[in-house]
């Protein structure tokens, strides 16, 4: 009984500073790098991002220097629950500071944790798409480290019995980056809360607390050091986000920090087995900015060691600066002795029957990279795969329209060109667009059966995006149907061809580029509805004397 009223109760008077926010003690100008990432702040210019394909041709050159790159990348996963990982509190992104908070969350003496189902379900079906061995029985533990942020003085996380071990994931590296199919190693994925947020003044002279995010779950997934440049990182991490969305189980929102990717970062002569000194780097918030921060640590580690400094490599977090593109020491690493971790007292061990975990095992969507295998045995090209398989929702939208009958070459040309252009200049999502797979499908249709022309179904394409509708009833409002007498065509050449008797002279004496220019000109006659097969042929005769 006293549990249940432990998760009922709310704080209604919680002393407060500053709209909700705690005050922490003062601190000097620099001790806000000192505490956590969420509060770095950079007051420099921010400088132009060093292209991916730069870094990655950087990354190459730094390898043919005699060293290679081992990393490895721990990414953290805000899960979408309805309320945190031990009370009933919400979370919702950016509400007012301290606003979704109880004792338990905020760690007050006696309050008690009781585990949210729903955290193991989302965990057991992450460990499942990543090809892990899911634990039957795993237990929680208290991991000990001291930040204002985390109010209990401890994270309630797993150390020795995670919820799934062993797995590993498959990627395909973009053309653009030489292409490839890419297995990477996962060595573990556990459950654990998060902290709250550190808010830092502009003076640096104090920090305020905001304990929301206190107690949200997190699923952390650590890979096994099998990348070695910073493309396949960033590529990892991206499939680790695209698997998240796929599973429904989190947003994978970096800029919200619903993902995180902490990476570990170390070198070595090329055919060396031992490891070097490995360095923790956080503080990045795109899979561009972890390409860019990786390659900069490889290229600053090479050059210790060619300068005989390899000692000052030492095993501590650093942070990417965006704005001056360049890693900075934040702390020195913990080892595990420092965390002093041993079982959870107030939680009792998560026990998994098979037929619970097969049940959820049935119930997984298609996965990104089976996906992507089945769009290629269609016969599509790896860019056009990658492209669709990418998000969810354009996947969806690809299979919706090929199940009304369009073919798969032509579907992916229409979505990956025009459709996806449009939807970005308008600053739209696939799901907010009105034209439906059916429609694009009968749009298709109708190019291949001459009712109209591709040029003709680029205006329906926005109309059918932006209104919605039929391509039926645009044709027919528009009077879009293509001209396909070939009498018409005859007539509206024969005119234009007497209209222009310079260029006819000059195309029969040689300047044959000025086809186009006819065409041009039937094409402006016929408001683009003359069919351009049979204006070619019409017009190639007429421009030979036929």
């Amino acid at each position: 009984m006293a549990l249940t009223l432990l998760r009922g109760i709310r704080t209604q008077a919680l002393p407060r500073a500053n709209a909700g926010l705690f005050c922490t003690t003062r601190l000097s100008p620099l001790a806000r790098f000192t505490t956590r990432v969420e509060g770095v702040q950079t007051t420099s210019p921010k400088a132009a991002p060093t292209s991916i394909q730069q870094a990655a041709k950087e990354a190459a050159e730094q390898k043919m220097q005699g060293f290679e790159a081992v990393i490895g990348i721990e990414t953290h996963v805000q899960l979408s629950t309805l309320t945190k990982a031990f009370c009933s509190c919400p979370y919702d992104y950016g509400s007012q500071p301290n606003s979704t908070v109880c004792p338990t969350c905020m760690g007050h003496p006696g309050t008690l944790p009781v585990l949210n189902a729903k955290v193991v379900e989302c965990a057991v079906k992450v460990a499942l798409a990543l090809n892990c061995e899911v634990s039957m029985t795993s237990k929680f533990d208290r991991k000990q480290y001291f930040y204002p942020d985390l109010p209990k003085g401890y994270q309630i996380s797993q150390f020795d019995i995670p919820i799934a071990e062993k797995g590993y994931i498959d990627l395909d590296l973009p053309v653009e980056f030489g292409g490839g199919h890419r297995r990477f190693g996962v060595t573990r994925v556990h459950i654990e809360e998060d902290a709250g947020k550190l808010l830092h003044s502009e003076s640096g002279n104090y920090s305020q607390v905001d304990l929301n995010r206190a107690g949200v779950p997190l699923l952390e997934i650590v890979s096994e050091p099998d990348m070695r440049t910073g493309i396949e990182a960033a590529e990892y991490g991206a499939e680790v986000q695209r698997l998240v969305r796929y599973l429904g189980v989190g947003n994978g929102n970096m800029q919200e920090g619903s993902l995180r990717c902490d990476v570990n970062v170390s070198v070595r002569p090329i055919g060396q087995s031992e490891f070097g000194t490995k360095v923790e780097i956080k503080n990045m918030n795109s899979f561009n900015e972890i390409s860019r921060a990786i390659d900069y640590e490889i290229s600053r580690q090479i050059h210790l060691h060619k300068e005989s400094q390899a000692d000052q490599i030492v095993q501590e977090t650093r942070l990417w600066n965006e704005a001056s593109q360049k890693t900075f020491t934040m702390r020195k690493k913990e080892g595990l002795a420092d965390y002093r971790y041993f079982p959870e007292p107030d939680l009792a061990e998560v026990v998994l029957t098979s037929e619970y975990v097969d049940e959820i095992r049935n119930s997984l969507p298609e996965l990104p990279e089976a996906k992507r295998r089945r769009y290629e045995n269609m016969g599509l090209s790896m860019q056009d795969v990658i492209f669709l398989a990418n998000d969810d929702n354009v996947a969806h939208f690809f299979d919706s329209t090929l199940e009304h009958g369009a073919d798969a070459k032509l579907a992916a040309n229409w979505i990956m060109g025009d459709m996806t252009a449009y939807l970005k200049d308008e600053k739209l999502s696939i799901h907010e667009s009105k034209l439906t797979p059916l429609e694009l499908s009968e749009m298709i249709a109708s190019i291949k059966n001459g009712t109209i022309s591709g040029k003709i179904a680029k205006e329906i394409l926005v109309e059918l995006i932006a209104k919605g509708g039929t391509v039926k009833s645009v044709i027919e409002e528009k009077d879009l149907i293509q001209i396909a007498d070939p009498a018409a065509i005859v007539a509206m050449v024969d005119k234009v061809l007497a209209d222009n008797p310079k260029q006819l002279e000059q195309y029969r004496a040689g300047k044959t580029k000025l086809q186009g220019y006819f065409a041009g000109q039937v094409m402006k006659a016929s408001k683009g509805k003359a069919s351009p097969v049979l204006l070619n042929k019409i017009l190639g005769e007429k421009l030979k004397g036929s």
